[in-house]
């Protein structure tokens, strides 16, 4: 089972604190009572000092009450402040048998109660010090030094443990001190007891503390996880967006990085994939559109070379010796010459438009004026052919932004186009059409719809749909592929549409004054 970060901190935490708990209990069971005890050893050792220079050089018989007063208050303020019983005494001892001959206390002056409070605790230090006995199984001596010694005592009178120190003074006089030494081990139960109660709440508290630390901590690592499971799924949209100075804040802004620079890198894989793939379609095509190619040009110059050579032919081996017939034969031959001129010269523009090769210059010029130029050359056209022409310059310009040498191709191979196809009434309307952020020029013509699976197939190189009709008036379907490079290269829409009395050719070019097109359809 999964533990989460939020319960492992909480787990330590608690454990480290029970642990703590438990290693001061036990310090306080094996170290406190010699702790407590080496403390008190010291205090009465600092008490006996202060005492001693208190008592320092004084004549106990000899003083006048007023100084022993003064001394006496010194004395005072000294047990009081430090909670040690002090007592200065004067011990006179029996020097065979070491029984204590005369005991008077010089401080406090309550002998008698000190007599029978002290006498026999007196006696067996002062028999310890002079004689060596031994002092009994409740005392024991915890330091010694050349003035002083400090006991251990336990007092069966009142069932209670003491610190002693009794030191000399000059002239037999013995200084005694005591202070009640508490059991040290009910004080380490007691504190024992505080200690686990602490530890409890401590643990209590600390868990809630833990929830909301780990909160803290835990919230933004699981946002990491969610950021890095996008990544995962190849979403670099997700980012990390707190503010924090600390190492989750540095990891968070490493990782929108690495989100960055992988989508930069899978986009550039991406890219480069899509134009190897492109680069590949793009050599298959050309290598279909080269023997295409190669086969429609063949086809297309076969007509006009075999026409050349015959005729040709006929003018060396002297068929008509007439001058009118070697006329037309010259005609005949500068005719195809230059349809195959004409031809070949097309095949190079569209060919520069294919390949990219025929760059684009974009000028703001008047469109009217295009089309003006258009129809003027085209009027005798017009004329021969019978055609009705329906065109009316609009009185403002109609500017655009274009090539203008390529749309005055396309336009003339609209008008071409019209007057190869037109029939019956044989009426041909050229017009613009406003629209937003573009004008649309269409060309119409009375005449035969295009078949409905040909109208796709009329912008591909050499395709005709009516081979003999085209034939006739020496088109090589090369036209309308001019039409749709121009276009394409200039990202602009072009089409036809289908009439019941005819066909309409159209095209559309850019009027805005902006860098990017608003419009996207």
């Amino acid at each position: 089972m999964k533990r989460s970060m939020r319960t492992r901190l909480i787990l330590v935490f608690s454990t480290m604190l029970i642990l703590i708990v438990f290693c001061m209990c036990t310090v306080n069971v094996f170290l406190l009572p010699r702790y407590y005890q080496m403390t008190k050893v010291a205090q009465m050792k600092r008490v006996y000092s202060q005492a001693y220079d208190i008592c320092k050089g004084i004549k106990w018989a000899e003083q006048s009450s007023e100084a022993t007063n003064n001394v006496y208050d010194k004395l005072d303020i000294l047990s009081s402040n430090s909670n040690v019983d002090v007592y200065v005494v004067q011990i006179e001892a029996y020097a065979d048998s070491g029984d204590l001959a005369r005991v008077q206390c010089v401080y406090p002056t309550d002998s008698d109660r000190v007599r029978d409070a002290m006498w026999q605790q007196l006696g067996k230090y002062v028999k310890a010090i002079y004689f060596n006995e031994a002092l009994g199984e409740n005392c024991v001596r915890l330091s010694k030094t050349d003035n002083c010694e400090v006991y251990k005592v336990y007092d069966e009178r009142i069932d209670s443990n003491f610190i002693e120190l009794t030191g000399v003074l000059p002239d037999n006089y013995w200084m005694y001190l005591r202070t009640n030494y508490q059991s040290i081990n009910e004080s380490v139960k007691v504190s024992n007891q505080f200690m686990i109660y602490v530890g409890i709440l401590a643990v209590i508290f600390g868990v809630f503390a833990m929830l909301f630390v780990s909160n803290q901590y835990t919230k933004p690592i699981m946002k990491l996880a969610k950021h890095a499971e996008n990544m995962k799924k190849l979403n670099f949209s997700s980012r990390y967006e707190e503010e924090r100075d600390d190492e989750i804040g540095i990891l968070g802004n490493s990782m929108n990085a690495l989100s960055d620079k992988l989508e930069e890198t899978i986009s550039e894989l991406k890219t480069a994939n899509n134009e190897l793939q492109l680069d590949l379609q793009r050599r298959s095509e050309q290598e279909e559109m080269r023997q295409e190619f190669l086969a429609n040009v063949s086809h297309e110059l076969k007509t006009p070379i075999a026409l050349i050579q015959g005729y040709a032919e006929g003018l060396i081996d002297n068929v008509n010796d007439d001058s009118e017939s070697r006329e037309f034969y010259c005609e005949v031959i500068v005719d195809e010459a230059n349809k195959m001129n004409k031809m070949v010269k097309r095949l190079l523009s569209l060919n520069e438009l294919e390949f990219g090769n025929g760059k684009v210059r974009m000028e703001h010029f008047d469109l009217n004026e295009i089309l003006d130029s258009a129809v003027n050359s085209n009027e005798i056209l017009f004329k021969k052919n019978g055609v009705e022409l329906s065109y009316s310059r609009g009185k403002e310009p109609v500017l655009v932004w274009a090539d203008e040498y390529m749309i005055e191709e396309v336009v003339t191979n609209y008008i071409s186009n019209a007057l190869n196809h037109v029939k019956y009434e044989k009426k041909i309307e050229i017009k613009i059409v406003p629209q937003e952020g573009n004008a649309r020029v269409s060309v119409f013509n009375t005449g035969d719809p295009i078949p409905e699976e040909d109208v796709e197939k009329i912008w591909s190189k050499f395709y005709k749909v009516d081979k003999a009709h085209t034939r006739e008036y020496g088109g090589n379907g090369i036209g309308l592929s001019i039409v749709k490079a121009v276009m394409e290269a200039h990202n602009q829409k072009y089409g036809v549409n289908n009439y019941d009395n005819g066909v309409e050719f159209w095209f559309e070019l850019d009027t805005k004054n902006t860098l990017i097109n608003e419009s996207v359809d």
